[in-house]
């Protein structure tokens, strides 16, 4: 129900009789609008909602795997498992190759990686960020193509 523009004086005297609370929704218009509400009840509801939105969001999470230029076999599918479960829990995953000393000679044999753990992993995961070097480390990011 709207009672039109009264003094503040006047509504507040309503609210009170009433037993609410008048509260200031917009300031800024000319004269500003209130609205006579129960204020603890109504913050109350506000922190339900958040709560509920809070809820119902997703983390994703930037989980690292660091790979070696010269990986074994073994190693390499064990790793690859790993990210495509981070993967399939709706993960990032950072593939990082890591070069010491000379190895930073071979980066021919980390992009040769990166390459192929995209090209294996690419049903289930897209390459969010494209192979590239940092220092001694070359990386990218994989995400989930489905979010959970």
């Amino acid at each position: 129900m709207q009672l039109g523009v009264i003094p503040t004086r006047t509504a507040l005297e309503q609210a009170r009789n009433r037993g609410y609370d008048l509260v200031e929704v917009a300031s800024n218009a000319t004269p500003p609008v209130c609205k006579i509400m129960d204020y603890g009840k109504y913050k109350y509801e506000m922190s339900k909602k958040a709560h509920e939105a809070k809820k119902k969001q997703s983390v994703v999470v930037l989980k690292e795997i660091k790979f070696r230029p010269k990986i074994d076999e073994h190693d390499y599918q064990f790793k690859v498992k790993h990210a495509l479960q981070f993967i399939a829990e709706g993960n990032k995953v950072k593939i990082s190759v890591v070069f010491r000393g000379r190895e930073m000679a071979y980066m021919d044999r980390g992009r040769k990686i990166l390459d192929r753990i995209a090209g294996e992993v690419k049903e289930e995961a897209k390459v969010e960020y494209l192979p590239k070097v940092e220092g001694r480390n070359m990386f990218m990011i994989l995400a989930p193509l489905k979010p959970k």
